[in-house]
């Protein structure tokens, strides 16, 4: 986990015997899952044994994984697991959680950058457009119901309205069809 501050922004919980965790920060007992949320919310936090004073931060965020694992929220397969074990031992060892770290951090800022790229092409989204002009088409013929009843002008207006959104409607489904096929 990477550091988000000064070290006084890391949280110490205390791991006790009874395999109970007291986080000093709330002054309360907590779960593991409250440690997952934690990890998912960036906060930092060291787990510490009550009895020894031994950082056991590793083993803990291990158990994590493990329990998210056995829930059936299943992220590493098998033959990651395989060739993880694998690695035990090997002359590459020292350097595997460095590369871990480094693709994982890769992975995530590829998909920040794929969550704003979606996001900004949502922005321009053309079916926001069209429905933004289907409500002025239809508050225009809402009140202009009696203007279009005579026979006037807006009722050119509507029906020029219409044939536009047909136009645009036709042209986002061909958009809709490149993209799909």
């Amino acid at each position: 986990m990477a550091a988000s501050g000064s070290g006084d922004d890391v949280v110490i919980i205390k791991k006790y015997a009874n395999r109970r965790l007291y986080d000093t920060e709330s002054s309360s007992y907590i779960t593991l899952e409250r440690l997952a949320e934690m990890v998912r919310q960036k906060r930092e936090f060291k787990v510490i044994d009550a009895r020894s004073g031994d950082d056991i931060t590793h083993a803990v965020l291990t158990q994590i994984i493990m329990e998210e694992e056995a829930r059936g929220t299943t992220m590493l397969p098998v033959n990651f697991l395989r060739q993880l074990i694998g690695m035990y031992g090997n002359s590459m060892q020292a350097s595997v959680p460095q590369y871990l770290e480094a693709s994982l951090e890769a992975f995530q800022r590829n998909q920040s950058q794929l969550s704003e790229a979606m996001a900004g092409a949502l922005a321009a989204n053309p079916f926001a457009e069209m429905a933004r002009r289907n409500m002025e088409m239809f508050a225009a013929a809402a009140g202009g119901g009696a203007a279009a009843s005579s026979g006037g002008e807006g009722d050119d207006d509507t029906r020029k309205e219409l044939a536009e959104l047909r136009a645009q409607l036709a042209e986002l489904q061909r958009k809709l069809d490149r993209l799909g096929g």
